[in-house]
Protein backbone atom coordinates (compact mmCIF):
# COMPACT_ATOMS: atom_id res chain seq x y z
CA UNK A 1 0.00 0.00 0.00
CA UNK A 2 1.75 3.47 -1.15
CA UNK A 3 2.33 6.01 1.70
CA UNK A 4 0.30 8.26 -0.27
CA UNK A 5 -2.73 6.24 -0.41
CA UNK A 6 -2.63 5.87 3.25
CA UNK A 7 -2.26 9.64 3.90
CA UNK A 8 -5.75 9.95 2.04
CA UNK A 9 -7.35 7.29 3.63
CA UNK A 10 -6.46 9.17 7.47
CA UNK A 11 -7.43 12.14 6.15
CA UNK A 12 -10.76 10.61 5.05
CA UNK A 13 -11.26 8.97 8.20
CA UNK A 14 -10.51 12.53 10.11
CA UNK A 15 -12.77 14.02 7.69
CA UNK A 16 -15.52 11.55 9.02
CA UNK A 17 -15.25 11.76 12.57
CA UNK A 18 -14.51 15.35 12.79
CA UNK A 19 -18.02 17.12 14.05
CA UNK A 20 -20.32 18.53 11.27
CA UNK A 21 -20.35 22.50 11.84
CA UNK A 22 -22.99 23.65 13.01
CA UNK A 23 -25.86 26.16 11.30
CA UNK A 24 -28.40 27.29 13.75
CA UNK A 25 -28.44 26.28 17.30
CA UNK A 26 -30.92 27.57 20.62
CA UNK A 27 -28.94 30.98 21.31
CA UNK A 28 -27.41 32.34 18.15
CA UNK A 29 -28.36 35.50 16.76
CA UNK A 30 -28.46 35.89 13.20
CA UNK A 31 -28.14 39.16 11.19
CA UNK A 32 -29.39 39.72 7.52
CA UNK A 33 -28.63 42.58 5.35
CA UNK A 34 -29.32 42.86 1.61
CA UNK A 35 -31.65 44.40 -0.61
CA UNK A 36 -35.18 44.71 0.09
CA UNK A 37 -37.60 45.42 -2.79
CA UNK A 38 -41.44 46.69 -2.30
CA UNK A 39 -44.33 45.79 -4.84
CA UNK A 40 -47.55 47.01 -3.96
CA UNK A 41 -50.33 44.70 -4.84
CA UNK A 42 -52.62 47.76 -4.38
CA UNK A 43 -56.27 48.91 -4.44
CA UNK A 44 -58.50 51.85 -3.67
CA UNK A 45 -62.10 52.81 -2.84
CA UNK A 46 -62.94 56.06 -5.42
CA UNK A 47 -62.46 59.45 -3.46
CA UNK A 48 -65.28 60.60 -1.21
CA UNK A 49 -65.15 64.35 -1.28
CA UNK A 50 -66.70 66.05 1.94
CA UNK A 51 -67.45 70.48 1.82
CA UNK A 52 -66.50 72.51 4.57
CA UNK A 53 -67.78 75.99 5.42
CA UNK A 54 -70.71 77.00 2.81
CA UNK A 55 -70.77 73.69 1.77
CA UNK A 56 -72.06 72.47 4.85
CA UNK A 57 -70.82 69.15 4.80
CA UNK A 58 -71.93 68.26 1.38
CA UNK A 59 -70.97 64.65 0.27
CA UNK A 60 -70.11 63.73 -3.24
CA UNK A 61 -68.06 59.99 -4.55
CA UNK A 62 -66.49 60.87 -7.75
CA UNK A 63 -66.56 57.43 -9.47
CA UNK A 64 -63.31 55.92 -11.20
CA UNK A 65 -61.26 57.94 -8.89
CA UNK A 66 -58.75 55.31 -7.62
CA UNK A 67 -55.20 55.93 -6.47
CA UNK A 68 -52.38 53.23 -6.43
CA UNK A 69 -49.02 53.15 -5.37
CA UNK A 70 -45.82 52.12 -7.12
CA UNK A 71 -42.62 50.09 -6.36
CA UNK A 72 -39.28 50.87 -4.31
CA UNK A 73 -36.38 49.03 -3.28
CA UNK A 74 -33.91 49.35 0.19
CA UNK A 75 -31.42 48.49 2.04
CA UNK A 76 -33.28 46.11 5.01
CA UNK A 77 -31.69 44.67 7.90
CA UNK A 78 -33.04 41.46 9.31
CA UNK A 79 -32.17 39.74 12.40
CA UNK A 80 -33.64 36.50 14.07
CA UNK A 81 -32.90 34.92 17.66
CA UNK A 82 -33.08 31.22 17.82
CA UNK A 83 -35.09 30.34 20.91
CA UNK A 84 -34.49 26.57 19.95
CA UNK A 85 -32.71 24.59 16.92
CA UNK A 86 -35.75 25.19 15.29
CA UNK A 87 -37.59 28.18 16.23
CA UNK A 88 -36.66 31.45 15.77
CA UNK A 89 -37.92 35.04 16.39
CA UNK A 90 -37.32 37.42 13.59
CA UNK A 91 -37.69 41.59 13.40
CA UNK A 92 -37.98 43.19 10.23
CA UNK A 93 -36.23 46.64 9.38
CA UNK A 94 -35.19 48.84 6.60
CA UNK A 95 -34.26 51.90 5.56
CA UNK A 96 -37.20 54.10 4.53
CA UNK A 97 -39.07 53.12 1.23
CA UNK A 98 -40.63 56.16 -0.90
CA UNK A 99 -43.13 55.53 -2.90
CA UNK A 100 -45.20 57.57 -5.57
CA UNK A 101 -49.13 57.91 -5.47
CA UNK A 102 -50.39 57.52 -8.97
CA UNK A 103 -53.54 58.15 -10.43
CA UNK A 104 -55.98 54.97 -11.27
CA UNK A 105 -58.95 54.28 -13.91
CA UNK A 106 -59.86 57.80 -14.74
CA UNK A 107 -57.09 59.45 -12.82
CA UNK A 108 -54.40 57.07 -14.40
CA UNK A 109 -53.49 59.63 -17.27
CA UNK A 110 -52.79 62.52 -14.45
CA UNK A 111 -49.61 60.30 -13.55
CA UNK A 112 -47.94 61.00 -10.34
CA UNK A 113 -50.55 62.50 -7.43
CA UNK A 114 -48.27 62.74 -4.61
CA UNK A 115 -45.44 60.68 -2.58
CA UNK A 116 -44.70 58.97 0.98
CA UNK A 117 -42.05 57.30 3.28
CA UNK A 118 -43.14 54.50 5.04
CA UNK A 119 -40.98 52.11 7.88
CA UNK A 120 -42.28 48.43 7.88
CA UNK A 121 -41.08 46.88 11.47
CA UNK A 122 -42.43 43.39 11.61
CA UNK A 123 -41.93 40.58 13.78
CA UNK A 124 -42.54 37.04 12.91
CA UNK A 125 -42.12 33.87 14.77
CA UNK A 126 -40.09 31.50 12.37
CA UNK A 127 -40.14 27.91 11.87
CA UNK A 128 -36.80 26.00 10.79
CA UNK A 129 -37.17 21.98 9.81
CA UNK A 130 -34.14 21.23 9.05
CA UNK A 131 -31.22 19.77 11.62
CA UNK A 132 -28.97 22.44 12.64
CA UNK A 133 -25.85 20.33 10.84
CA UNK A 134 -27.38 21.38 7.64
CA UNK A 135 -26.10 24.12 5.31
CA UNK A 136 -29.50 24.74 3.38
CA UNK A 137 -31.68 25.70 6.28
CA UNK A 138 -34.97 26.93 4.91
CA UNK A 139 -37.56 28.52 6.90
CA UNK A 140 -41.26 30.06 7.14
CA UNK A 141 -42.64 32.50 9.81
CA UNK A 142 -45.72 34.56 10.69
CA UNK A 143 -46.74 37.67 12.61
CA UNK A 144 -47.36 40.83 12.79
CA UNK A 145 -46.44 43.82 10.45
CA UNK A 146 -46.82 47.70 11.85
CA UNK A 147 -46.28 50.30 8.87
CA UNK A 148 -46.10 54.04 9.63
CA UNK A 149 -46.15 56.73 7.52
CA UNK A 150 -44.74 59.91 7.00
CA UNK A 151 -43.41 63.09 5.15
CA UNK A 152 -46.72 62.62 2.99
CA UNK A 153 -47.44 65.12 0.19
CA UNK A 154 -49.28 66.21 -2.86
CA UNK A 155 -48.19 67.93 -5.72
CA UNK A 156 -49.36 70.86 -8.20
CA UNK A 157 -51.50 68.11 -10.57
CA UNK A 158 -53.86 66.51 -7.85
CA UNK A 159 -54.17 70.21 -6.26
CA UNK A 160 -55.56 71.45 -9.80
CA UNK A 161 -57.84 67.87 -10.44
CA UNK A 162 -59.19 69.03 -7.07
CA UNK A 163 -59.59 72.80 -8.17
CA UNK A 164 -61.46 71.87 -10.98
CA UNK A 165 -63.62 68.69 -10.16
CA UNK A 166 -64.63 69.81 -6.72
CA UNK A 167 -66.42 73.05 -7.51
CA UNK A 168 -68.13 71.01 -10.89
CA UNK A 169 -68.63 68.38 -8.42
CA UNK A 170 -70.62 70.73 -6.20
CA UNK A 171 -72.05 73.23 -8.33
CA UNK A 172 -71.14 75.79 -5.75
CA UNK A 173 -67.59 77.74 -5.46
CA UNK A 174 -64.98 77.38 -3.56
CA UNK A 175 -62.85 79.83 -4.28
CA UNK A 176 -59.49 78.55 -5.89
CA UNK A 177 -57.90 75.46 -4.16
CA UNK A 178 -54.61 77.04 -3.80
CA UNK A 179 -53.15 74.01 -2.19
CA UNK A 180 -53.90 70.37 -0.69
CA UNK A 181 -52.71 68.32 2.16
CA UNK A 182 -52.24 64.65 2.14
CA UNK A 183 -52.45 62.32 5.81
CA UNK A 184 -51.93 58.31 5.55
CA UNK A 185 -53.08 56.54 9.14
CA UNK A 186 -50.73 53.65 10.27
CA UNK A 187 -51.28 49.97 9.74
CA UNK A 188 -51.01 47.11 11.65
CA UNK A 189 -51.57 43.65 10.01
CA UNK A 190 -50.76 39.67 9.33
CA UNK A 191 -47.31 39.07 7.68
CA UNK A 192 -45.91 35.86 6.40
CA UNK A 193 -42.70 34.83 5.22
CA UNK A 194 -40.66 32.21 3.56
CA UNK A 195 -36.91 32.27 2.98
CA UNK A 196 -33.89 30.41 2.98
CA UNK A 197 -30.47 30.33 4.25
CA UNK A 198 -26.95 28.53 2.60
CA UNK A 199 -24.20 28.87 5.18
CA UNK A 200 -20.73 28.97 3.48
CA UNK A 201 -19.10 28.35 6.52
CA UNK A 202 -19.93 28.76 10.59
CA UNK A 203 -21.22 32.00 10.54
CA UNK A 204 -21.09 33.61 6.49
CA UNK A 205 -23.82 32.65 4.31
CA UNK A 206 -26.46 33.68 1.73
CA UNK A 207 -29.94 34.30 2.10
CA UNK A 208 -33.17 35.06 0.31
CA UNK A 209 -36.73 35.74 1.19
CA UNK A 210 -40.35 36.61 0.43
CA UNK A 211 -42.93 38.29 2.54
CA UNK A 212 -46.71 38.92 2.30
CA UNK A 213 -47.77 42.14 4.21
CA UNK A 214 -51.35 43.17 4.75
CA UNK A 215 -51.14 47.20 4.76
CA UNK A 216 -53.67 48.96 4.59
CA UNK A 217 -54.27 53.16 5.20
CA UNK A 218 -57.43 55.59 5.16
CA UNK A 219 -56.16 58.44 3.49
CA UNK A 220 -57.55 61.99 3.60
CA UNK A 221 -56.38 64.72 1.03
CA UNK A 222 -57.41 68.15 2.54
CA UNK A 223 -57.80 71.45 0.03
CA UNK A 224 -57.29 74.88 0.89
CA UNK A 225 -58.14 78.10 -0.29
CA UNK A 226 -55.99 80.32 1.10
CA UNK A 227 -56.26 79.54 4.70
CA UNK A 228 -59.42 78.14 4.73
CA UNK A 229 -60.29 74.25 4.71
CA UNK A 230 -63.08 74.11 1.90
CA UNK A 231 -62.93 70.38 1.62
CA UNK A 232 -61.59 66.99 1.63
CA UNK A 233 -60.98 63.36 -0.31
CA UNK A 234 -61.00 60.45 1.79
CA UNK A 235 -60.26 57.04 0.15
CA UNK A 236 -59.48 53.42 1.51
CA UNK A 237 -56.40 52.46 0.15
CA UNK A 238 -55.44 48.58 0.35
CA UNK A 239 -51.56 48.06 -0.69
CA UNK A 240 -50.96 44.60 0.69
CA UNK A 241 -47.07 44.27 -1.20
CA UNK A 242 -45.45 41.23 -1.57
CA UNK A 243 -41.46 41.66 -0.16
CA UNK A 244 -38.34 39.79 -1.83
CA UNK A 245 -35.33 40.37 -0.40
CA UNK A 246 -31.21 38.83 -1.47
CA UNK A 247 -28.58 39.41 0.81
CA UNK A 248 -25.75 37.91 3.13
CA UNK A 249 -26.45 36.13 6.54
CA UNK A 250 -24.13 36.48 9.04
CA UNK A 251 -24.23 33.93 12.80
CA UNK A 252 -22.99 35.54 16.38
Amino acid sequence: MSRGFKLGVLAAAVMAAAPVAQAFEAGDFILRAGAVHVAPGDSSDPLLVTGFGPLDGKQDLLAGTEVGVDANTQVGIRATYMVTGNIGLGVLGATPFKHNIKGESSLYAAGKLGETKHLPPTITLQYFPLASSSAFQPYAGVGVNYTTFFESKTNATLTGYVDSTANAAYGTPLGTVSDTKLDLDDSIGVAVEIGMDYMLNDNFGLNAAVWWADINTDATVSAFAGDTKVAEATTKVEIDPMVYMVGFTYKF
